[in-house]
């Protein structure tokens, strides 16, 4: 179904430019924390509480959100970037990655994902639709959920509010970014319509449930989805308070 393959030097100084990949054998334990200890509800909130200090926030709800949305740049814009762009797939299996401990030395409180090991495949001659669906679900069920789970927890944030914000940077992926083609029109069709919840590791696939209508709003130039949820970024991103042109609290 697959083989073991690597990045050109191209593919993969575009990796870490755009989506700010790294790779460290071995990170500093004490600037860094592995993915895997997320999944503690303690460690969670300790992380969370590192964060909220550092931005200002004003309760781990609202972190978690704000976190939730970078986290999910962060690991599935290369992921399926590289799957669709370059028939690669990037394992980002939870055991594989970290995170930085939230301080202000990068001149962001979480510039990158750090992998511990690189590891990349690319599908067997006429296995693309499998190879697909590994790479789908290893990436979001493997990893997004239980992650997206434990913050919901630590944090009482509702966990529809964390799937909307990975589905949105999902859809500016392939609509700004991959734009219009025959391989990526095939893998966002099947993201948003045919991907089965099982890879999601949820009881429903989260990017179809989310994937509205795009319309004109107010003075906007440009046709926008109206958010089903509130991300608050209102509360810690906004410079003057305003609600996000999308935001359901705007209408």
């Amino acid at each position: 179904m697959k083989r073991l393959t690597s990045f050109d030097a191209e593919q993969s100084d575009y990796l870490t430019e755009e989506f700010h990949l790294s790779v460290d054998r071995r990170p500093e334990p004490a600037r860094s924390v592995p993915v895997t200890d997320l999944l503690d509800e303690a460690a969670c909130g300790a992380y969370l509480d590192a964060v909220t200090s550092l931005i200002l926030s004003p309760s781990r709800m609202v972190t978690a959100s704000a976190f939730s949305k970078r986290y999910a740049f962060l690991t599935i814009a290369p992921v399926l970037y590289a799957m669709t762009m370059y028939n690669k797939g990037l394992d980002l299996t939870m055991d594989r990655c970290a995170v930085p401990w939230p301080d202000d030395t990068h001149g962001s409180w979480l510039p990158g994902i750090i992998l511990t090991t690189a590891r990349v495949t690319e599908p067997a001659a006429g296995r693309r639709a499998e190879w697909r669906e590994e790479t789908i679900s290893t990436l979001f069920s493997g990893h997004i959920a239980p992650l997206f789970r434990s913050l919901s927890k630590a944090a009482a944030v509702p966990i529809s509010i964390l799937w909307e914000n990975a589905a949105v940077r999902l859809y500016s992926l392939y609509e700004k970014r991959i734009g219009e083609g025959a391989v990526s029109g095939e893998d966002f069709a099947y993201l948003i319509h045919a991907a089965p919840a099982r890879l999601f590791g949820e009881k429903r696939n989260p990017l179809a449930r989310f994937y509205g209508t795009a319309s004109r709003r107010g003075n906007t130039s440009s046709p926008a989805r109206t958010r089903a949820t509130c991300c608050f970024y209102y509360e810690v991103g906004s410079s003057d308070g305003s609600y996000c042109s999308n935001c359901p609290k705007a209408l």
